[in-house]
Parts: C-alpha cells; structure tokens; sequence
C-alpha cells in the first residue's frame, strides 16, 4: 500500500470513530457530529470575518517564520563553522528551549502588548529549533569531504552555497518542518491568550464562548489542514532549492 494510500485509510478511520464518538454522545456542545462541523467549516470561508482572521494569521506565521529562518540560518552557519561563537549563543538559546511558553506569554503580555505579542512568541519559540538543527548539522560534517572541497576551490561563499548548503539540506528541510508545525500551533495560542483582533485564535476564542463547538472544531480542522499544506509546500521548496543547486554545480563543471 502506497504512502497516500495509507493518509486516506487513516483519515477514513479517524472519521469513523469521530461518528461513532458522536453518536455514541448524543450531546453537541461535547463531540458535534462531523456533518456540523463541515457545515462550520463552510461557513467561516463565507464571511469576511471568517477570511480576514485565516489571512492575518497566515501573514503573522510568515513573517514570524521568515525572520526566525533568516536569524537561523545566518546564526546557525555561523557557529557551526565557528565553535568559539556558539559557546556565546548556547546560553541564550538553552534558555528561550526551556522556558514555559506561557511565562513568556506573560512577560511579552506585559512589555510588548496585543499586537506584537504573536510575532514575538513564535519568532521565539521556532528559531532555537532553525538555529541548532543547522549549527548542530554543519558542527557534525565529515572534514574530509570539506576539505577536499578546499583543495578545489576555498572561495568562502561558494563554499556555502554548493558544498555546506547541499550537505545539510536535509536537516534544514527538517528544522523548517518542524518550525513551521509548531509556529502555527505557538501563534493560535498566543492569538488566543492575547485576544488579538482579527485572528483564528481569537475566532477559536469567541467560539468557545458562544458555546459553538462546531465552529471550534472547524477552526481546528482548518489547522490542521494549514499546517499540513504548509508543511508540503516546504518540501517542495526545499527540493526546488536542492534541484537548482545541483544544476548550478553541473553547469559551473
């Protein structure tokens, strides 16, 4: 059975015990039935509300994504190639993997506000992830593959872009997988704490208030099904990037 073949088994299974729990239930403001909550998930791309929340979340999880890949990305090369920075950097980044995300949901509360709050909280929670996934991986190359590289050419720049970049593709790949799972995650939930205008975890909030657990459920879906659109298009870029990098390589040999 292929890959794809197994996600439908496995969604069509899940599906089967949502009914079942449901039914078994009988009580909507616990388990709503899934025809409710489809119809829910309708209904929040039909209003402006519904659309103007998904957007400004989506907007707030790119730029808070891309400047916590860029931060990682450049600090990251830059204490796996040099031991000495990262000695500096290791206990900053020890401390933001460590501290609960609701303290810093407070103190970010107190100093920042409601608005910048979001940005903040998932800047700081997905860039430890980007920035050790990359430093640990370009720490861990094997030297002699480096240093060969060095005997044909010791052009810095061109170093990193066809030999370091394409050897830890991989783990780049995985550290914005998983940045980008939990960014979306960490910003609802700060969305939701900070009661930010114009969001889905403000909308999840409203919902949970007004006692509709459809829409709660819907909005829930639709994360998942973000998070899981999100995470295909990185794939696809990172193996864009892996593409174009080996075409660059052929064509300068």
């Amino acid at each position: 059975m292929k890959n794809g073949q197994k996600t439908l088994v496995s969604i069509f299974v899940l599906f089967l015990l949502w009914i079942l729990l449901s039914t078994l239930m009988q009580n909507d403001l616990i388990m709503p039935t899934p025809w409710d909550t489809l119809k829910a998930l309708g209904g929040l791309f039909m209003t402006s509300k519904g659309l103007s929340a998904i957007a400004m979340t989506l907007f707030r999880l790119t730029i808070s994504l891309s400047v916590a890949t860029l931060l990682g990305l450049t600090l990251g090369v830059l204490t796996g190639l040099k031991p000495r920075l990262k000695a500096f950097f290791s206990p900053l980044v020890s401390v933001l993997r460590t501290v609960p995300v609701i303290s810093i949901v407070v103190i970010m509360l107190m100093i920042f506000g409601f608005t910048l709050t979001p940005y903040l909280i998932t800047f700081l929670m997905i860039f430890p992830i980007i920035y050790q996934g990359i430093s640990d991986a370009l720490e861990s190359l094997d030297e002699e593959l480096i240093d060969v590289y060095r005997l044909e050419n010791d052009d810095w720049i061109d170093g990193l872009k066809y030999c370091y970049l394409p050897l830890i593709q991989s783990s780049i790949k995985t550290a914005l997988l998983q940045s980008a799972g939990l960014g979306i995650k960490v910003l609802v939930m700060a969305e939701y704490l900070a009661q930010t205008k114009t969001s889905m975890g403000n909308a999840l909030y409203l919902a949970k208030v007004n006692l509709d657990y459809a829409s709660v459920f819907a909005w829930t879906l639709l994360l998942i099904g973000l998070a899981m659109v999100i995470e295909w298009l990185i794939r696809d870029r990172t193996q864009a990037f892996k593409t174009k990098i080996q075409k660059n390589r052929y064509s300068r040999e």
